[in-house]
């Protein structure tokens, strides 16, 4: 009788249309595949039922993160090999859940249901938050935080390290010495720099995480700051640093929606690594809150991951891994779309920079980290929720790299009506 790897090896390459690029190792112990290749690691047949039962990267993602699947050798390499199986095929290829609609694939796919055993489907993992619509209301958006931030600060210290910063760092010198740390200090200076903080201003933050941001802006450009978030661990976490450091005459944290700051004007706004989570259709709101909360000659620094653009925008859809397991209801955007939304809510766009190979090595550098204390991490929250960072950050980390997303510093202002005093600097220092 014919070992299971060597049957499922055979069955997927029917169902593909191509051999699978890396080895696979079964539940029987058995093997098949290129030698020398990442294995996958097929714990059990109820890996087979999760992806039978919803072909496609959330079966997948949904046997991954319950451990039915592993991967033995080089993640990268593995999700590297593997992606164009999942997300992306030229003309002549097609995905998983496009080959199990094909009637011509429909006999392979019967085999393989006999050998997934039991036609049950299996319970999604308790980490997959339900979810039914991009709603972006209040309420909906407070849920989507707590669910990806509030599982932890002793977590996320342990993955983003002392400088508690979620968002791509900027490396001055790739290869160098610098640290992860130093990394996203000079990530929060430039901000800051870009942002044109001086003593006495007053500078919103949207979306402040732990503070990271509004203590440095406080600390070494003697600013005002308000920082505004929906999680209570993350503004807890960042009031004790803020009073640990003396600055709480400086610094204020509100659990606060951005719709409902009213207590303008400020001088400037950072939104770093939050209007992600606005939505399409909410984000010309959020422009045009964010401009009358501005100064005539005010700044904005707009930090955001973008997508790239398809011939097709009408059928754009959200990832369906990341949207079940880390951001519920986040949507990425072009970054021309960014753009075309800022301008029409009065906006003047001065700068746009793009950094995407820093969150690649930000990326990276988070993976490490998590990788070097996966028990406590495990401790801290669950072997599932583990197994979700590791996949995400390394599959986003290829991602950037590739050029399948990319992040983009928009620096925007409310241009005053002379259209002179305040303006940034009209020439930009490049290097290299």
């Amino acid at each position: 009788m014919t070992d299971a790897a060597s049957r499922l090896s055979s069955l997927a390459e029917q169902v593909l249309g191509v051999p699978l690029p890396v080895r696979l190792r079964a539940w029987d112990g058995s093997q098949a595949g290129p030698p020398g290749a990442p294995t996958l690691v097929v714990r059990n047949r109820r890996a087979l039922r999760r992806i039978l039962f919803k072909p496609g990267e959330l079966g997948l993602a949904r046997a991954w993160v319950a451990g039915d699947l592993d991967v033995e050798g080089d993640l990268y390499t593995a999700l590297d090999l593997m992606a164009g199986l999942i997300w992306e095929r030229d003309d002549d290829g097609r995905t998983l859940l496009q080959a199990l609609r094909d009637p011509a694939v429909r006999a392979a796919g019967r085999e393989l249901l006999k050998l997934a055993g039991p036609p049950i489907p299996p319970a999604p993992p308790r980490e997959e938050m339900r979810r039914h619509r991009h709603l972006h209301t209040r309420h909906s958006d407070r849920r989507a935080i707590s669910h990806h931030y509030d599982v932890g600060n002793d977590f996320y210290e342990l993955v983003l390290g002392p400088s508690m910063v979620y968002s791509c760092a900027y490396w001055e010198s790739f290869g160098k010495d610098a640290t992860l740390e130093d990394a996203q200090r000079d990530k929060l200076e430039l901000v800051c720099r870009k942002l044109g903080l001086k003593e006495g201003q007053r500078l919103l933050d949207v979306g402040c995480g732990w503070g990271s941001m509004a203590l440095h802006a406080a600390r070494e450009h003697g600013v005002s700051v308000v920082g505004v978030t929906l999680s209570q661990e993350q503004a807890g976490y960042a009031r004790k640093r803020i009073a640990d450091e003396g600055l709480t005459d400086r610094v204020e944290i509100r659990v606060q929606d951005y719709r409902d700051v009213g207590d303008g004007p400020f001088d400037a706004i950072s939104s770093i690594g939050m209007a992600e989570h606005v939505g399409a259709e909410r984000y010309l709101e959020y422009a045009r809150q964010l401009y009358g909360l501005l100064k005539p000659g005010g700044r904005l620094l707009n930090h955001q991951i973008a997508r790239r653009p398809q011939s097709d925008e009408s059928a754009y859809s959200v990832d369906q891994f990341i949207d079940a397991y880390v951001f519920p209801d986040g949507e990425l955007a072009p970054v021309g779309t960014t753009v075309t939304q800022l301008e029409r809510a009065g906006f003047e766009v001065r700068d746009v920079e793009a950094l995407r190979e820093h969150y690649a090595h930000t990326l990276r550098e988070w993976v490490a980290n998590l990788e070097a204390g996966w028990d406590g991490a495990v401790r801290l929250t669950s072997p599932g929720r583990a197994r979700v960072w590791r996949l995400y950050m390394a599959a986003s980390a290829l991602a950037f790299e590739r050029n399948r997303i990319g992040i983009n510093q928009v620096l925007a202002i409310r241009t005053p009506p002379s259209g002179a005093p305040g303006l940034p600097p009209r020439t930009r220092v490049w290097q290299g």
